[in-house]
């Protein structure tokens, strides 16, 4: 396994991050058990979770991932051998009536922060989380597959930035949290909240988890250059778009127990028409070269220079062996010359 720092902290986290949303709902308990034990016999030091799992998020299974994760540091007395992160609700136009007070009155209050930490750390069974970051901003932003900001002058109601960093400062004084990071954010919201924790002497961002992939590279574009200069690295969610760059749905295939074939329409920001024509030529590019598709996508993602780690994500063991496995790959440049063609050539179908 390759370890890089987290942010400016001495933590050495795993490259390669094992995603949990599956446990609870495609994964049973035993299945996530042998994801874990596994994860961490290779090197994976590093696991990410959130209040909202499991997915797809529904009342019944509210927490759950989080109880697993909870019931596994339980039984294996381990806890110290993992750098675990989670993630706390913001206000939502889904239907999340079972969160708290609800979607509309989600958010980064002190109520609400209060409730999700100490929610968190009761079902992980653990008095503290590593790094807690903001699931998405309370502000209306592009995310989960939106490209463009639309300006709303109406769009004041949301926790200030200031206000949300002591909140998250209480949780560090009080030992319930070691640092704090970002999800689904801008770069002006990046830079927003390094400038007031410098200035103010509160906690700062040491990471943000963003979608990032062969067909979503937006990245790219604007948070880059903050992740790099000012050590707020990437933590990539969706490597695959969701399982779609590994092949398995090229043709119009729908495997047994997969996300698209039981949630059709939920994720349809990696299932577009120019996805799947950008998708097919990757995997073409990836059966040339005698790579597996899920193996080349991951590596292209683990090197590129702004990720701290990549978060993936496996619903059986073949699948997580093959996605820690793409660690040991190293795209040479004649490869990385053919995938900046087919993206020059279609920059981010899948937002």
């Amino acid at each position: 396994m390759k370890y890089r720092k987290l942010g400016n902290t001495d933590i050495d986290v795993s490259v390669i991050c094992l995603g949990t949303m599956t446990f609870g709902e495609q994964n049973t308990q035993e299945e996530g058990f042998q994801q874990m034990d596994y994860a961490l016999d290779r090197g994976v030091n590093f696991f990410d979770t959130a209040e909202l799992y499991a997915i797809m998020p529904r009342k019944e299974t509210y927490g759950k991932t989080e109880e697993i994760i909870g019931n596994w540091f339980l039984e294996r007395k381990n806890r110290d051998k993992v750098v675990l992160a989670s993630k706390i609700a913001s206000k939502s136009e889904d239907d999340l009536e079972w969160i708290r007070e609800g979607s509309k009155s989600l958010g980064f209050d002190k109520k609400n922060m209060e409730a999700a930490i100490d929610g968190s750390l009761k079902r992980l069974k653990t008095d503290y989380i590593d790094l807690y970051q903001l699931h998405w901003p309370e502000r209306k932003v592009p995310r989960f597959g939106i490209l463009d900001f639309e300006y709303d002058p109406k769009d004041n109601d949301w926790t200030a930035i200031e206000e949300v960093l002591y909140n998250l400062n209480r949780f560090v004084k009080a030992g319930k949290v070691r640092f704090v990071g970002l999800s689904n954010e801008t770069p002006w919201g990046m830079m927003k909240f390094l400038e007031i924790a410098m200035k103010k002497g509160l906690p700062r961002m040491m990471s943000i988890q963003n979608a990032y992939s062969l067909v979503n590279r937006v990245f790219d574009i604007g948070n880059s250059e903050v992740s790099i200069r000012e050590k707020c690295g990437l933590l990539a969610y969706s490597p695959l778009a969701g399982g779609r760059l590994s092949g398995k749905y090229i043709g119009n295939k729908k495997p047994k127990n997969a996300r698209y074939t039981l949630w059709p329409r939920r994720f349809n920001r990696h299932h577009t028409k120019r996805g799947e024509i950008a998708i097919e030529s990757y995997f073409k590019i990836a059966k040339k070269h005698g790579i597996p598709p899920s193996k080349f996508a991951n590596s292209f993602v683990n090197d590129r220079p702004f990720v701290t780690s990549n978060i993936i994500g496996a619903t059986n063991m073949d699948q997580l062996k093959e996605n820690i496995d793409s660690i040991n790959l190293t795209l040479p440049k004649e490869i990385l010359n053919e995938i900046e063609n087919i993206h020059l050539s279609d920059p981010n179908p899948c937002v």
